[in-house]
């Protein structure tokens, strides 16, 4: 049989435009004579779409927008994911032929870890049907269901399913895409037969889906690889017949199939397998390298975030330092130049060197650019401090007041053009909380806020050598890092050096390892106890801050949930 994965972006409640999504991709399937298309999981309300499901109305429009893709399958079968209610809620997956919703197959296995609560929402199913398309049995099943190591996907094999078909909305993080086709790899030699997974594509709030959608034969070899982070139609011819021999000289397959007693799924026909022409040459497409992968996630992420909630331009400001010269780099390539602001906000503590490196990234980038600066705001608040702070010494207060003056400056930018705030600190800082609330932290969206600073380094010279010119001055990116909110302020005066202290970060936030494991580990111990007590105090800055791309297993916020007030010291 001939097989579509539709890799497709959609909108959570966009209910009829992702329809028209779905009927588009499907007849450009039908076109390319596919007798069976695969959409993502929840491709109908898109995912997650979270306590939307807790509204009858929501889910009595999702059951319409389904039935209109159905309406639509006349020489061709389709499975749609859409949350179905009947009796309970369920995450179903449509199966759609002859213009009608044949059945719904129920997900099994719920995950309720990291980013996923879905039995908040859901009730997990039992049911399991195949699918006979010509002389192929396909077993239908959602995301989380190929996760598992035995059924349903064992079960379906057993019971005869050549074709494990999965729709999934899985989240990416930097390496997701091999590590979930590592999995299915597994699956398709354990089971004997062959897998197709669809993934969904696109950035909702902080996650992003990489699509990376992909086929693979009964002997674990990938047939077809769709691209990461964009959509696509891949097409793939399934012969059947491989899975069939290998099948009937493993005898293992036998004794297990007799020991489990497994029960004859119904099967649903979707009729005869379309004429060919002849065989279709599948995309292989190469897999991403990591700063690649973090570089294509960060500008969907942005891009998505700005078009779906219906942003014109962003806004960001520039300090000459590298941060923000990543951030305002990264949003001219998801956006175009034209709909980037930068705004430089120099104090008295700002150098001319950095000053000119803000105007010269602007240049190099081709934004607009705008010079606002702050002194004599600063010297305003400070008169007006003065009776209040009589016979006290200027600190850390005056630091975070020069910050929260450009927060102030930027959301007036944003409020009087519409234009979102993009900020621009990084996870290193956000982690130890060297950033101000209502400062630096004030704005819509935290493009750097799961990137770690030597990352920050990292990426900026990846896209000086993508554009084989300096994109990012070099200036910038060899230049010690500085808040400039003082005089001769360097980040190393207040916080270990990057290189150590990322490390620590890593394994303290990422890998949950306690204060004993790192110091017998070999961590440097001033750096491991400086950092878990600048993590541990900073909890309420985070709560606080704006949605950024999630690109690691444990970003902060979703994945990431640790109490505000809480004395646990570990």
């Amino acid at each position: 049989m001939r097989l579509a994965l539709a890799q497709i972006n959609t909108i959570v409640g966009d209910l009829d435009g992702n329809v028209a999504r779905i009927v588009g991709r499907l007849r450009e399937a039908r076109n390319a004579g596919a007798d069976l298309v695969l959409f993502p999981e929840l491709a109908v309300t898109g995912y997650p779409p979270e306590d939307l499901l807790f509204r009858p109305g929501f889910l009595r429009e999702a059951r319409r927008a389904v039935e209109q893709v159905a309406a639509e399958t006349s020489d061709i079968a389709a499975l749609v994911g859409v949350p179905w209610l009947d009796r309970d809620l369920f995450n179903g997956c449509a199966i759609c032929a002859d213009g009608a919703i044949k059945a719904v197959y129920p997900k099994r296995f719920l995950p309720n870890y990291g980013v996923f609560d879905e039995v908040r929402y859901f009730q997990p199913g039992r049911e399991m049907f195949l699918l006979k398309s010509g002389e192929a049995l396909i077993g239908p099943t959602v995301c989380e269901d190929i996760w598992q190591p035995g059924p349903p996907a064992t079960d379906l094999a057993l019971a005869g399913a050549h074709v494990i078909a999965n729709i999934s909305a899985s989240p990416f993080h930097v390496g997701k895409g091999l590590e979930r086709e590592e999995m299915l790899i597994t699956r398709a030699r354990d089971n004997a037969c062959w897998v197709a997974l669809v993934n969904a594509v696109g950035g909702q709030d902080e996650l992003i889906f990489d699509g990376h959608s992909v086929v693979i034969d009964e002997e674990g070899e990938v047939v077809a690889r769709a691209p990461s982070f964009e959509e696509a139609l891949l097409v793939v011819d399934i012969d059947v017949s491989t899975a069939i021999a290998r099948r009937l000289v493993d005898a293992r397959r036998r004794a297990l199939a007799s020991e489990r007693d497994i029960p004859d799924p119904p099967v649903i026909d979707l009729g005869a397998a379309r004429r060919q022409d002849g065989p279709v040459k599948p995309d292989i497409v190469k897999p991403l390298g990591e700063l690649e992968q973090m570089r294509r996630a960060l500008e969907l992420g942005l891009y998505d975030y700005v078009e779906k909630n219906r942003f014109d331009d962003v806004v960001l400001g520039v300090s000459g330092g590298i941060d923000s010269a990543l951030t305002a780099a990264l949003a001219v390539e998801a956006l175009g130049p034209e709909r980037v602001h930068c705004v430089s906000m120099p104090s008295r503590y700002s150098s001319d060197e950095t000053r000119s490196d803000a105007e010269k990234l602007a240049k190099s980038l081709g934004t607009s650019f705008v010079e606002l600066p702050i002194d004599p705001i600063f010297d305003g608040f400070a008169q007006a401090l003065a009776d209040a702070f009589e016979g006290r010494e200027p600190d850390i207060t005056e630091e975070n007041l020069q910050a929260r003056i450009r927060g102030t400056l930027l959301m007036a930018l944003s409020n009087k053009f519409g234009w979102l705030v993009v900020t621009t600190g990084n996870k290193s800082e956000l982690s130890v909380g060297y950033a101000t609330l209502y400062g630096d932290m004030a704005g819509g969206f935290a493009l750097l806020k799961d990137v770690f600073k030597t990352d920050v380094f990292r990426l900026a010279r990846h896209l000086n050598a993508r554009a084989d010119r300096e994109l990012i001055p070099e200036t910038i990116i060899d230049r010690a890092p500085s808040a400039e909110l003082r005089a001769n302020q360097k980040d190393e005066d207040s916080l270990p050096p990057y290189a150590a202290l990322d490390k620590v970060l890593e394994a303290y936030v990422e890998e949950d390892r306690s204060h004993e494991e790192l110091t017998n580990d070999g961590f440097d111990q001033d750096v491991v106890e400086r950092a878990i007590a600048l993590i541990d105090r900073a909890e309420y800055k985070r709560r606080q801050a704006p949605p950024g791309v999630k690109l690691r297993p444990k970003a902060f916020g979703r994945d990431r949930r640790t109490p505000i007030t809480n004395r646990w010291r570990g």
